[in-house]
C-alpha cells in the first residue's frame, strides 16, 4: 500500500513537471495538429512544398546577427533551416540545445553552383566560420521552413 502511494505520488509529480514546462512562443506557438515526421518530409520533399506543416527538432544553430534563422537537427541527424524575414521573429541564441517546434510553409530552392557558393559563404560569415569556395563542386537543393509560429521548450 505504501509503495502504491509513493508510486502514485512520483507519477503525479512527473506529470505536473512535464505539464508546467516553460516555453518561448512566437506567433502564438506552433500548431501541434500539423506535426509531421521530418524524415517523411526529407524523403518526399515535393509532396510537402507549399504546405503548412509543423516540424520538430533540436536547435543546433541560430543566426548570431539578427536571430532571423535557426537550424533544427531532425531525424537521423539531418538538418532543416527555419528562416523568417529579419525582425519578424528573433530566435534567441539561448535556444541552442533546446527542442523546438515550428509551424510554417515548406520551401525548396535549387541553387546553381555560384548561388550555392554565395549562400554557403554568407552562412559561414554569419557564424564566424571559415569558408573554402573551392570545395563546392556542385549546386545544392535548399529545403527550409518559413514559419509563422514557433515554440521553443525551455529546460524543466
Amino acid at each position: 500500500m505504501k509503495k502504491n502511494k509513493l508510486l502514485c505520488g512520483l507519477v503525479t509529480v512527473l506529470l505536473m513537471s512535464t505539464a508546467d514546462a516553460k516555453t518561448t512562443e512566437f506567433g502564438g506557438g506552433a500548431n501541434m495538429n500539423k506535426l509531421v515526421v521530418a524524415a517523411d518530409v526529407l524523403k518526399n520533399t515535393e509532396q510537402f512544398v507549399g504546405s503548412e506543416i509543423t516540424l520538430s527538432g533540436e536547435v543546433v544553430k541560430v543566426c548570431k546577427k539578427r536571430g532571423c534563422w535557426m537550424t533544427l537537427k531532425v531525424d537521423n541527424g539531418e538538418e532543416i533551416n527555419v528562416k523568417v524575414r529579419d525582425g519578424d521573429m528573433v530566435f534567441p541564441m539561448s535556444a541552442i540545445g533546446k527542442q523546438a517546434y515550428a509551424t510554417g510553409v515548406l520551401e525548396q530552392f535549387e541553387l546553381d553552383i555560384e548561388k550555392t557558393k554565395r549562400y554557403l559563404a554568407h552562412r559561414a560569415h554569419e557564424n564566424g566560420e571559415v569558408f573554402d569556395a573551392s570545395k563546392v563542386t556542385e549546386g545544392m537543393n535548399l529545403v527550409r521552413l518559413k514559419p509563422d509560429a514557433v515554440t521553443i521548450l525551455e529546460a524543466q
